[in-house]
């Protein structure tokens, strides 16, 4: 089954726009989820809302949104007059500007959405639009009304069509100086640094995002297995926690070493197995340079 659009609309360059729409990039349903049970009956808990003050259950109808504009005073809002707020961006991506997209700096970046046209009659003007982005290089900032939020988002070239991500505003992103300020610059021991340069050149690979295996979700699995067959879940032992290093010069030399020595490759997962031929192929490691010697 096709995913449902999140979003349907038109795509506007200048004087020239076409329908589009907004499909998630990602796709959380295959996690593992649970329900709330009544331990006694083992029927599924269904949630209500109750007054804050009677304690009674209140009916759905009598629901409705309020803003607080005072101690314990809220004004009612509807929801058919939220939904009567329209601005151009609740329908239109309109392309304001164009920008590096080196040139943002990755903190910004949220949720990543597929932009495609909705009709035959769009494809043309989608491709041109698509097709000057690819050639200049150059990635595309509009707004976007997703959710009842109003949210900033950069449009580029991917794949056939185009890859919308949405971008957070900076009064939410907390500035590094605010978490790193505390920490104090040093003289570092070259070698040190050296010896650290050397693991990274022998971990180096291709990326591959098929090689990601959820061990937390396995182990969900693993338990609910375990479970269903009437047998005793499995008991993993707790993962040793690591301590500070007390000699730096040491653990590196001994991290060197490890990396040095030949491993077996990973095991496949289930998903892996029957992944096609050719995918998720080892890459050849770049060959690693000489380490110095120790002083």
């Amino acid at each position: 089954m096709a995913p449902r659009p999140a979003w349907k609309g038109y795509l506007k360059l200048s004087l020239v726009s076409c329908a589009v729409e907004l499909t998630s990039a990602t796709d959380r349903s295959e996690k593992v989820s649970f329900r709330v049970i009544n331990r006694k009956t083992g029927n599924t808990v269904r949630r209500q809302y109750v007054d804050s003050v009677s304690g009674k259950p209140v009916d759905p109808d009598d629901e409705v949104k309020g803003y607080e504009i005072g101690s314990d005073e809220y004004l009612l809002i509807e929801e058919d007059e939220i939904d009567a707020v329209q601005i151009e961006s609740s329908h239109t991506l309109s392309i304001v500007q164009f920008v590096d997209r080196t040139a943002i700096p990755q903190i910004y970046f949220d949720q990543p959405y597929y932009l495609s046209p909705s009709d035959e009659v769009s494809e043309e003007a989608f491709a041109v639009i698509r097709e000057a982005m690819a050639k200049q290089k150059k990635a595309g900032i509009a707004r976007i009304v997703l959710y009842r939020r109003e949210r900033p988002a950069m449009i580029e070239p991917f794949d056939k069509g185009l890859l919308l991500t949405t971008l957070r505003y900076d009064k939410t992103v907390r500035q590094p100086d605010e978490v790193f300020d505390g920490l104090h610059e040093s003289k570092l021991d070259p070698e040190l640094v050296d010896l650290a340069t050397h693991i990274i050149d022998k971990k180096q690979a291709k990326f591959d995002p098929s090689g990601f295996e959820d061990h937390y979700e396995e182990a969900l699995l693993a338990l609910i297995e375990a479970k269903r067959k009437g047998k005793k879940p499995p008991v993993a032992k707790p993962a040793e926690r690591p301590t500070n290093v007390v000699n730096l010069f040491e653990a590196l030399k001994k991290s060197l070493g490890e990396e040095d020595s030949p491993r077996e490759p990973p095991r496949k997962s289930s998903s892996q197995r029957k992944a096609s031929p050719g995918a998720g192929k080892p890459t050849k490691k770049p060959a690693a340079a000489k380490t110095r010697k120790s002083a």
